[in-house]
């Protein structure tokens, strides 16, 4: 189990001693039965493993395919039929090809979870089950990630047999390259703040994060008519336009890419200089990841987050993630109007428990008749006549 940060090469890590490993053992993989399965939570992030696959052993005789939804699987069927070695795929489309028995997980020898505490969530883990069912037991099973939640972790120990973990840095740290700040903006001024922004330096690559897929969309028609061309990529999007995005914006034909979390993990696109939080994410291990998009191999980047009122609980979170409070940035030089920062959290205070004082009972004079509560009297506490029930004898 792998946790390093974001841009530090943790595909590399265990793609070169896979291939070192298969390429000692000198055996052929047999059609539709793969040795190697590599699973990733999103497509894109999928395809961009086979591709590193292919170039790390372009001079051995390997093949690589990926298998992930929204596209035909005559193409994906077709390279099981000839000879795969490396298989990497999403849970969906793996569970519905084994469910065709088209691919057979019989003789894996090495299963690899790429971004693992987003794997084994509760939107995966029941397909990982699944999948791991099918595994053969003697295998060795590789989990990789930039953040860890205890329960996650725990979770992962169940799968694994006497793990070694290895972290390169404090888990769910962010790279020192990384020149953060937040702007505290009401929510209306968030348009006009983000078009200044991209105007002000408008040959860089930036890529906003939205929270929604209606929101990236409406993000993107917004700076459309503020004169900044932009594409959105989301869940929503068929494959070939998110491919298409996303090869528009690597290429720098697209300087402005708008993406929900779909594009926060994972994603390696060269020279992004700029992260714009838009929204910030409900869940902080999620801003790690996005901000995690820039300053990667040891280059240099930039990450702003706006930040509303009732965004300012997520910005806590996240803050005590990362161990660190992100520093305020200066939004009076973009001519937007910015709300006042909150004030810094004071130390909680421990309250004293106070011991129970317990009084004595009055003692009542001498001949004075016992005065019972007036529910036992055959009234209820409001006064009213107490109900009785009967139970024949």
């Amino acid at each position: 189990m792998g946790c390093a940060q974001t841009g530090t090469g943790k595909t590399a890590a265990f793609a070169l001693p896979i291939l070192q490993h298969l390429a000692a053992a000198r055996r052929r993989a047999e059609p539709h039965r793969p040795r190697v399965l590599v699973l990733a939570p999103t497509r894109e992030l999928a395809a961009q493993i086979r591709d590193s696959f292919r170039s790390y052993g372009r001079f051995l005789e390997f093949k690589t395919t990926a298998i992930f939804g929204g596209v035909s699987q005559q193409p994906q069927v077709q390279d099981l039929s000839r000879r795969v070695d490396v298989l990497v795929a999403t849970p969906g489309r793996l569970l519905d090809l084994m469910g065709q028995r088209l691919v057979s997980l019989e003789q894996i020898e090495f299963f690899v979870l790429d971004e693992a505490d987003r794997m084994l969530d509760m939107g995966f883990i029941n397909d990982i089950r699944k999948v791991i069912q099918a595994l053969p037991k003697q295998r060795q099973t590789l989990m990789f990630s930039a953040t860890m939640p205890p329960p996650i972790a725990d979770l992962a120990r169940t799968i694994l047999v006497n793990p070694v973990t290895v972290t390169v840095t404090p888990v769910a740290s962010t790279v020192p390259q990384v020149k953060e700040q937040v702007l505290f903006v009401d929510q209306k001024e968030k348009r006009r703040l983000l078009a200044a922004i991209l105007k002000s330096d408008s040959q860089a690559l930036t890529l906003v994060f939205v929270r929604t897929k209606h929101g990236a969309d409406k993000v993107v028609r917004m700076l459309r008519d503020d004169g900044v061309t932009a594409e959105a990529i989301h869940g929503n999007k068929s494959q070939g336009a998110r491919l298409r995005a996303l090869e528009n914006f690597r290429a720098g034909r697209n300087r402005v890419l708008v993406a929900t979390d779909i594009a926060a993990r994972g994603i390696d696109v060269e020279g992004i200089s700029h992260v714009v939080n838009y929204d910030l994410p409900n869940e902080p291990e999620s801003y790690v990841h996005r901000i995690g998009r820039t300053a990667r191999a040891g280059a240099s980047g930039n990450a702003t987050s706006f930040c509303s009122a009732d965004e300012r609980p997520y910005l806590r979170d996240i803050e005590q993630l990362i161990r660190h409070r992100v520093p305020v940035g200066e939004s009076s030089r973009y001519g937007v109007s910015v709300t006042a920062p909150p004030p810094l959290p004071e130390p909680a205070q421990q309250r004293q428990q106070q011991p129970r004082q317990f009084q004595q009972p009055q003692q009542r004079p001498q001949g004075q008749p016992q005065q019972r509560p007036l529910g036992s009297q055959g009234f209820s506490r409001y006064g009213r006549p107490r109900r009785r029930s009967f139970r024949p004898r």
